[in-house]
């Protein structure tokens, strides 16, 4: 068994302080204690999202300025937990300046496709000129807001008039997606949508300059998103569907990137933008608790939402996966891990009550504003809750797991 602990300390008194991976004896859960967490508070890249949500991926306009307030605010309450929080902008303060160029050197665009003539390498002499002269915080501007200059030619003042094209980074705060951490390390995603694309370059340079260098990154037609994927003791359960792929979870596994001896493939057969992710119908809570929504748990055989899943094990002694078993209930097979399910019903599901951060055993953190029914239940199961507003950052299509990625957790003890 491949298994692993994080170690974090200090490296300064800076705000994204390094971090240090040290590999020991124990592998990681979702429902252990956590420990760093790499968020981004969305800014001036939010509001190209908002003007037309469903082209920005989001299910209504919000209000940018609410959201960043709520988003400071669930950092607050991570940290009176304890929990240190990375910012992506924190570290983008923080990174080397020739590396910080060297990314926003890549989505600087100057188009002369409109100048029939135009000497392209006089153009990218000029573009490049103004990427030396850019200060830090303008650079970072740039990587946020992704600016393609479109140039045309005029006899009136500098001889060029220009369109200015954003197509900004305004689904980066939801940090789950872009990467995975594993037992073994960190991996880089393909995101599903090429409007996301761009966010691993910015996730990739956090990883970096944390010190932990990302072990794997997904490839060709691979697809793989964070939301899909939930470390669970000494299995691995990744979702398939509308974001992660057969490629994407096939690279994973032959790159050992998992670091399980069994991986469970949860093959999702409805493909609904609510239930984009595994995380949006099924989460942990604890060692033997999880939730699901109701539609999802009362499913039958032959209903959209009847999840399967396939089981992969590892062969002794050797880094291949073989398939053990096919098409097999997801529920029927939670439950024979030992665990017990919270229904999440349909009004909750709709307020994001299933998309909740375990921060510890029976300890998590979920939107607030629920029923008093699913209040009643998390109590009956000695869970506690932290209720969270998040009311704009919501209708991003996301909420609390989605905005976390939770670089670290602590060894969990026992066998599951």
């Amino acid at each position: 068994m491949v298994v692993a602990i994080l170690t974090f300390y200090g490296a300064s008194v800076s705000s994204a302080q390094q971090v240090e991976k040290t590999v020991m004896a124990y592998p990681q859960a979702e429902w252990s204690r956590a420990g760093d967490i790499l968020m981004h508070t969305p800014g001036q890249e939010l509001f190209n999202g908002v003007i037309h949500p469903s082209a920005g991926l989001f299910e209504d306009y919000f209000d940018v300025d609410k959201a960043a307030e709520e988003h400071r605010g669930y950092i607050g309450m991570l940290e009176a937990n304890g929990i240190r929080v990375h910012t992506v902008t924190d570290i983008l303060n923080e990174v080397g300046i020739d590396s910080l160029r060297a990314v926003a050197e890549k989505v600087l665009v100057y188009d002369i496709s409109s100048i029939p003539g135009e000497d392209a390498s006089e153009t990218e002499t000029y573009r490049q000129e103004v990427l030396q002269k850019m200060s830090r915080a303008d650079l970072i501007r740039c990587i946020l807001l992704q600016p393609t200059v479109k140039l045309s030619k005029t006899d009136n003042n500098t001889g060029y008039e220009a369109q200015y094209i954003q197509n900004p980074l305004m689904n980066l705060y939801f940090t789950r997606d872009q990467s995975i951490t594993t037992p073994r390390g960190h991996v880089i995603c393909q995101m599903n949508s090429s409007q996301r694309a761009p966010e691993t370059e910015v996730i990739n340079l956090c990883y970096e300059h944390l010190g932990l260098k990302p072990i794997l990154r997904i490839k060709g037609d691979g697809r793989l998103e964070g939301g899909d994927y939930i470390p669970a003791g000494n299995i691995s359960l990744i979702g398939c569907g509308m974001r992660t792929n057969d490629e994407g979870i096939r690279q994973l596994m032959e790159a050992d990137a998992f670091g399980h001896d069994t991986i469970v493939v949860v093959r999702d057969h409805k493909r609904w933008q609510m239930q984009m992710h595994l995380d949006t119908h099924f989460n942990i809570i604890d060692k033997d608790l999880c939730t699901m929504v109701s539609s999802r748990l009362n499913a039958q055989p032959g209903d959209p939402e009847f999840n399967t899943c396939d089981i992969w094990a590892r062969k002794p002694g050797t880094r291949e996966y073989t398939l053990w078993k096919q098409d097999q209930p997801f529920v029927a097979y939670i439950k024979s891990r030992g665990f017990d399910i919270i229904p999440i019903d349909y009004d909750d599901e709709m307020h994001y009550a299933n998309n909740f951060l375990t921060i510890a055993p029976r300890h998590i953190m979920a939107v607030g504003g629920q029923s008093e029914e699913l209040q009643r239940r998390f109590h009956n199961a000695g869970v506690t809750v932290e209720w969270i507003p998040l009311e704009s950052l919501i209708d991003g299509y996301g909420a609390a797991h989605c905005m976390t990625q939770v670089l670290q957790r602590e060894a969990f003890d026992g066998q599951k």
